[in-house]
């Protein structure tokens, strides 16, 4: 049996170069704010998250429809892309990490999960 590695090998065009696409990283949050006030708190949290993550996570783009969220944001120097469900009991984030971050998808599992909970249990001021 083949060795199973954190991501698949994907062909990118006819003339036989590979991208690597990894695995994605999944975290579901419970919560008991309802729909609304969980996705307040998340569209607050999203825009502050580099205070919290720091100079080497930049947001590129977001786009909310309805209680859906995908974004494309940049990490160590690399472009990540993911998104977030907003339910009435919890909300689930998926992002697609590049492979040269992959060998460190545990450590950003932990972070985004706690970024999350952050998020979510802070109270922020409504604009």
């Amino acid at each position: 049996m083949a060795p199973r590695f954190p991501y698949s090998w994907e062909p990118k065009c006819a003339s036989g170069a590979f991208s690597v696409m990894t695995q994605p990283v999944v975290v579901t949050i419970p919560h008991a704010l309802g729909k609304a006030e969980a996705k307040r708190r998340l569209q607050a949290g999203f825009h502050n998250v580099r205070t919290n993550v720091g100079e080497s996570f930049v947001v590129l783009k977001d786009a909310w429809s309805g209680e859906h969220l995908d974004f494309q944001a940049s990490l160590l120097g690399q472009t990540t892309k993911g998104k977030v469900d907003v339910a009435d009991d919890h909300v689930r984030l998926e992002v697609q990490l590049p492979w040269v971050l992959a060998v460190l998808a545990n450590k950003a599992k932990a972070l985004v999960e706690k970024q999350g909970r952050l998020m979510l249990e802070k109270p922020t001021t409504k604009t």
